[in-house]
């Protein structure tokens, strides 16, 4: 596994200075020799460069087709928290798909994704967030388009493994004291809906963002189904497909080290930043980049 840092990016321009011109010339008024400098300069600049993101092109990068991005979010959110790595994706010009996450179980939730995916032609980078790991990790199982994996913030499931087991195997996260259960009746049955205590959501979810945000953002939340959240996984794409993982060092919602372990194990290509759980809301030019990294990667 590769623990990394991404490198900031950084700019910068410079300007020649010649001698003065022949004595025929000292009657050039102030006008035109600021003129005639700053022609200069801009030829001893050269032309802009574009940055790596925009010198590819919409198609794709030489022989290679640009993968179509499929971005799955977690428990307790919807996928308007991918809303900022979107823009810049785009901007870039992928094409993105951000499917809702039913939430109701890992076995229903996957065999939902998996059918998106598989309306989706060409390659995908297929990445998610929180308890939308475990979902990709079931979904990408048995589909050659999936070039790669990102993991967001995320649990990363082995085969027998459930979200909810992994919560415990190690300390660090404050969800499960901060869950608020809800029972709800639909047409098929009665169950157990999980949602975060709104005077825990800013804390435990989101602490390195805006209150008045997390605010809004506990009032919409979507609860994830309490069986589902204890169902165990089936299949575990990351043992076959080259997976990135970015571990948030102030997550309260899914322990770091959990984290950690869970790209280890797998081998992900990884990244730790300074975020809690939601790091795609709050460093989402870190987050794209690591998914524009997964989707330039020539890994077999």
């Amino acid at each position: 596994m590769a623990v990394s840092s991404l490198p900031a990016s950084s700019s910068g321009a410079g300007a020649g200075s010649g001698s003065p011109g022949p004595r025929r010339r000292r009657g050039l008024s102030r006008t035109g020799a600021l003129a005639l400098v700053a022609t200069a300069a801009l030829f001893a600049a050269g032309p802009a460069v574009a940055g790596p993101e925009d010198q590819e092109t919409p198609e794709g990068t030489g022989d290679r087709v640009r993968p179509t991005v499929v971005l799955v979010h977690g428990a307790f959110a919807d996928a308007s928290g991918w809303n900022d790595v979107v823009e810049r994706l785009q901007h870039r010009g992928y094409k993105v798909v951000a499917p809702p996450n039913p939430l109701r179980g890992v076995s229903n939730d996957s065999t939902y994704v998996a059918s998106v995916l598989k309306s989706i032609e060409g390659p995908i980078v297929l990445a998610g967030h929180s308890y939308g790991g475990a979902v990709i990790s079931q979904a990408a199982a048995g589909n050659p388009n999936v070039k790669a994996l990102v993991y967001v913030s995320a649990f990363m499931p082995d085969i027998g493994e459930s979200p909810e087991g992994l919560s415990s195997k190690f300390p660090g996260s404050e969800l499960a004291p901060a869950l608020n259960p809800v029972p709800y009746t639909d047409a098929n049955g009665s169950g157990t809906d999980l949602y975060i205590k709104t005077d825990k959501f800013h804390a435990v979810f989101a602490a390195d963002l805006p209150e008045e945000q997390t605010r809004v953002m506990a009032a919409e939340q979507r609860p994830v189904a309490a069986a589902g959240f204890a169902e165990e996984a089936t299949a575990a794409a990351w043992k076959t497909i080259p997976s990135w993982f970015v571990v948030s060092k102030n997550d309260k919602a899914i322990a770091p080290d959990l984290e950690r372990f869970e790209a280890e194990r797998a081998g992900s290509r990884t990244v730790e930043i300074e975020s809690s759980h939601v790091s795609m809301m709050s460093h989402p030019d870190l987050v794209t980049r690591v998914i524009q990294d997964a989707a330039r990667s020539e890994v077999p």
